[in-house]
């Protein structure tokens, strides 16, 4: 029987490829005033946290574009940086889209697994299986779908 989170992950997940396709090239790069991020920025914020989440620390195989952590990572920004090139919107939603196979495939026997050591997000909450970083990237991503909802309104002028 299939863990329950890959069930949650597939409807946060959809959520977010549904919103991202709402989105324009014209406003993924604009940033409301008063916010550090844009659109596009959030995007792949949750296509890295979750290859670090669902990949790295649990010692698989990550597939982390040429330049995405110096893009997307934690305390990275637009407004300090002037990247080569960004990916498309199409870029991101597929590598989005792509992501929630390939945790379903490496991890629906192993979601119990103990790791050692745990790891300590930067909130102070650790984890310590890949059931608990799978829980937990599911309320980070909520909080970024949140956020590009959010910035939809404000850019569209509604």
């Amino acid at each position: 029987m299939e863990h329950y989170l890959f069930g949650q992950m597939a409807f946060v997940r959809s959520q977010t490829l549904r919103a991202a396709g709402a989105v324009t090239e014209e406003i993924a790069d604009q940033i409301p005033e008063g916010f550090r991020n844009s659109i596009r920025w959030n995007l792949g914020h949750i296509y890295v946290i979750a290859e670090r989440f669902y990949f790295q620390y649990l010692g698989l195989p990550m597939r982390m574009p040429e330049g995405f952590r110096d893009q997307f990572d934690n305390g990275t920004s637009p407004l300090n940086q002037s990247p080569a090139s960004v990916p498309s919107l199409a870029e991101l939603t597929e590598l989005l889209g792509n992501q929630e196979e390939r945790l379903r495939q490496l991890l629906s026997n192993r979601m119990q697994e103990q790791l050692v050591p745990p790891f300590t997000t930067s909130l102070g909450l650790t984890l310590g299986t890949p059931e608990q970083f799978v829980s937990f990237t599911l309320f980070h991503e909520g909080m970024h779908l949140a956020t590009i909802k959010t910035y939809l309104t404000l850019l569209s002028g509604q």
